[in-house]
């Protein structure tokens, strides 16, 4: 091979891995973690520290430890290690925002969470919702915020009235009610994204409720809000959103029939919603009796509905 086509190789070669996406350490650690091989984690982040130091990332890292430890019942350790990775991130803090940084804002958030949950675990439900609605006024005007409010709902929202809906705009062909027009009657709201796959993957689980159900009196209520983007993540203002989302309702969430869909971001607020989908049961009373961060199977939902329509 002649010199001028091995240099043209290697620019090549070097121009690919510039363009390649950074491989993180966050995966393997993630992984670890949460198999309960809290061995192989530190030993990966020290190795990554020993060459990288105290990064974001090593931060972001270092948090799920303390979340496999937490889904482990080691409370202490969790405890412990949200408090290290709270430190190290109000070191970066001092220099840099927030939300400036992809890692920090995962890492902190998981830190409030684990303290919190830890705490809770611990019978210590009080002082957890005082943290975390002191947690919730510092980090209010942050993209954490509605991770925290998720956790205060964990261990405040079910036997309360539910949060008002903000029904100023809807997505779909029926017009958004407020709650409370459907007393009587329990109320299953199902909260997703546009952009989100088990949003779209639950669809079939709420249109067998409602084949089972909506016959007995169960109604569906659907809010959605904008992200400031469309498909690919491009970009979008808020008309050309609302446009895509409803173009994505009417296709991926035509099994849901004609439901309410409000749109906006207040809902998404009240209800805690950094977790897509969002499940909430609340019954006829307008009293939440399920709050639930994540998809649910027909069974579990199913469970939670057939008591509330016992007597129909």
């Amino acid at each position: 091979m002649r010199s001028g086509t091995l240099i043209f190789v290697v620019m090549v070669c070097n121009a690919a891995l510039l363009a390649a996406p950074p491989v993180t350490i966050v995966p393997q650690v993630q992984h670890e973690a949460m198999a309960g091989d809290f061995a192989g984690a530190t030993r990966d982040l020290q190795a990554y520290r020993s060459t990288q130091g105290v990064t974001p990332e090593y931060i972001n890292a270092l948090s799920w430890v303390g979340r496999g430890e937490l889904s482990k019942n080691q409370t202490a350790a969790a405890e412990a290690n949200a408090a290290e990775v709270r430190k190290l991130c109000e070191a970066e803090l001092k220099h840099r925002q927030l939300d400036a940084d992809r890692f920090l804002p995962t890492a902190l958030g998981a830190s409030i969470e684990v303290e919190a949950q830890a705490l809770g675990m611990e019978n210590r439900r009080d002082e957890a919702v005082m943290f975390l609605r002191d947690e919730l006024k510092r980090w209010q005007a942050t993209s954490i915020a509605m991770r925290i409010q998720k956790n205060v709902n964990l261990l405040t929202l079910e036997g309360k009235p539910a949060p008002v809906l903000d029904i100023s705009e809807g997505v779909g062909s029926v017009k958004p009610q407020p709650l409370s027009a459907h007393l009587g009657h329990p109320v299953l709201v199902f909260l997703w994204a546009h952009w989100c796959p088990d949003c779209k993957a639950e669809v079939d689980v709420v249109h067998q409720l409602m084949s089972a159900y909506g016959p007995r009196g169960l109604v569906v209520v659907a809010p959605t809000q904008r992200y400031g983007y469309v498909k690919g993540g491009e970009d979008a203002a808020p008309a050309v959103e609302t446009k895509y989302i409803g173009e994505v309702f009417s296709t991926f969430y035509a099994g849901l029939g004609k439901v309410e869909a409000p749109l906006s971001a207040e809902n998404f607020r009240k209800f805690g919603v950094s977790t897509t989908p969002t499940v909430v049961l609340v019954d006829g009373q307008g009293i939440v009796r399920l709050y639930n961060p994540g998809a649910l199977s027909y069974e579990a939902l199913a469970s939670k509905i057939e008591p509330l329509l016992a007597h129909k």
